[in-house]
């Protein structure tokens, strides 16, 4: 039986760039950093939250080949990789701290049916939704019809 998701690759045009922007703007911690034959193997994540992690991996890494690389690299480059929702208790001053902080911003915190939501880059450019949830959510039912309707 499958108990959680442990980690999840954010695609990495560069990992040692990419690193500072997910410790020095978001607050993420450094979890591991290590060689590992032909690749790097560099995860990030949130302090309090040790069983997630963002695996920072290059496109061009193992495992792919070099026509599916390039295709991978070019889509990151054109920032249509969606990568996580990152959830806040609020995101008005979430998204204040981290413009003052020069994350980029597709979009300012707006409503939504399920709370208020502003949309950012990484500097590879894969996107992430800031996300304050409504407080009548019911995290047991995500995709359930929870309008109140």
């Amino acid at each position: 039986m499958i108990k959680n998701i442990a980690i999840t690759t954010v695609w990495s045009t560069d990992q040692e760039r990419d690193a500072a922007f997910f410790t020095g703007k978001l607050g993420f911690e450094i979890r591991s950093d290590m060689e590992m034959g032909d690749m790097r193997w560099l995860t990030v994540g949130v302090p309090g939250q040790p069983e997630v992690c963002f695996t920072l991996m290059r496109p061009d890494g193992p495992g792919l080949d070099p026509e599916s690389a390039e295709m991978l690299t070019t889509l990151v480059n054109k920032g249509v990789m969606g990568a996580a929702v990152l959830r806040t208790d609020d995101c008005h001053a979430e998204y204040k701290r981290l413009t003052e902080a020069g994350v980029e911003f597709l979009q300012e915190p707006k409503e939504r049916p399920y709370g208020v939501e502003a949309i950012f880059r990484d500097p590879s450019g894969n996107w992430y939704s800031l996300t304050e949830e409504r407080e009548f959510l019911d995290r047991s039912k995500p995709w359930a019809d929870q309008s109140g309707g």
